[in-house]
């Protein structure tokens, strides 16, 4: 029988509890109890508490934890939040940035494809086939979800019928940082198509800061020169920002 080590020979913990290692472990082998036991009190506060009761880097994990199974996953959590600012820059970020993070792979992009999409899917069945003014706050919420964390310059219309209910929600175009081309005709065609009676238009911008730029106003006006020449009404231009937005209508632009 082999003799029992003395208490001071014991090794010694190399991480303090719910600490990550960085290192995947070896196929087969079973999850260290510091590691299990984080993974089940973060599900148990989520069950429990809804998503207010995590901090965004503890959602996260709990996303991780699907798409990277054998390593504790706190250090890339922070890691994503310290580069892309917060929970949402983490889900909207490109494929190209999040892959230049050390950690993440084709797993990780898709899970956070998949939760970027859920979130899409969601907020826009809150406001489809809905009155807007009744939905307002959840029709901004939607912009907000879908484009204040673009890189690029969005273009969407929504289209709405006689009773002002939303029957069409599209991305008519893609642009740069600080440019997206937009076509009256393009726009107004497809209302008539649609059998539309009013528009709303929305963009955002990749800076940051919805203040509208002359060529925003110019276009604006020219969409509603055209519109209202078919009977069309343009109720509002919404610019998105990073965590606020401007209305034309209420700013006096339009």
């Amino acid at each position: 029988m082999s003799k029992p080590r003395a208490f001071s020979e014991m090794p010694l913990p190399l991480f303090q509890a719910d600490e990550a290692t960085t290192q995947p472990l070896p196929q087969g082998a079973r999850l260290p109890s510091y590691i299990r036991d984080h993974r089940k009190r973060l599900r148990d506060r989520f069950l429990s508490g809804g998503p207010e009761a995590l901090p965004d880097y503890e959602m996260l994990e709990l996303i991780l934890f699907r798409a990277i199974p054998r390593r504790d996953v706190k250090p890339l959590a922070r890691q994503l939040l310290e580069k892309f600012g917060d929970f949402n820059g983490v889900l909207s970020a490109s494929a190209q940035h999040l892959a230049e993070v050390s950690g993440v792979g084709a797993a990780v992009i898709c899970e956070f494809r998949i939760i970027e999409a859920a979130a899409h899917r969601l907020s826009r069945a809150r406001v489809m086939q809905q009155h807007v003014i009744s939905s307002w706050d959840a029709l901004l919420d939607y912009c907000h979800t879908t484009m204040a964390h673009q890189q690029v310059e969005q273009f969407r219309v929504f289209y709405l019928n006689r009773k002002n209910i939303l029957i069409a929600d599209e991305k008519q175009a893609s642009g740069t940082i600080d440019h997206v081309p937009v076509y009256p005709r393009e726009v107004v065609k497809r209302a008539l198509h649609l059998n539309a009676s009013a528009l709303i238009l929305v963009h955002n911008h990749p800076s940051g800061d919805p203040t509208p730029s002359e060529s925003d106003i110019a276009m604006t006006h020219q969409i509603r020169a055209a519109a209202e020449a078919l009977g069309i009404a343009l109720h509002d231009h919404i610019i998105i920002g990073k965590s606020c937005e401007l209305s034309f209508r209420s700013e006096g632009y339009l």
